[in-house]
């Protein structure tokens, strides 16, 4: 979003409204960067997390770039489990394969080549069941950070 503010100006909104009393998110200000987190007693795994960056584009001038996600660590293990999953798929195929041309019993990792892309979806559509657990508090993040913009 393009602001006819400085980039400063904007910042110091957010400072102020982040600073009241009756505001119950958490916050890390750095520098053009701003990062909101839902309050402690409403956080669980899968709340979101906003990154705003605010950007100076002329002297009286900003962009603001904002990013909904999930937090570090929760992306951190999802990756990590999905690099695993691939890692583990792709040993039982060479170990299928390696049994089979050696003409030993390879029904035990060919049975994990089926059960290992199944877990991979099942972690899938636990992402996806997690996603919409936060919805509402990525809504009520994106409100907070409306109000704020508009503040004169």
């Amino acid at each position: 979003m393009d602001f006819n503010e400085s980039q400063q100006k904007i910042i110091t909104k957010f400072k102020e409204n982040l600073n009241q009393k009756n505001c119950k998110y958490c916050s890390k200000i750095i520098d053009g960067h701003i990062i909101i987190d839902v309050p402690e007693i409403e956080n669980h795994f899968w709340s979101p997390q906003l990154n705003i960056e605010v950007v100076e584009a002329d002297e009286n001038k900003a962009i603001v770039k904002g990013l909904f996600g999930p937090k570090p660590q929760v992306w951190t293990l999802f990756m990590f489990i999905h690099f695993v999953m691939a890692f583990v798929f792709m040993v039982f195929a060479i170990m299928a394969y390696v049994q089979w041309n050696l003409k030993s019993e390879y029904s035990f990792a060919l049975t994990m080549l089926f059960v290992v892309p199944v877990l991979w979806f099942v972690m899938y559509f636990l992402g996806r069941l997690g996603k919409k657990k936060g919805h509402s508090q990525m809504n009520e993040l994106y409100q907070f950070m409306m109000k704020t913009l508009e503040k004169k």
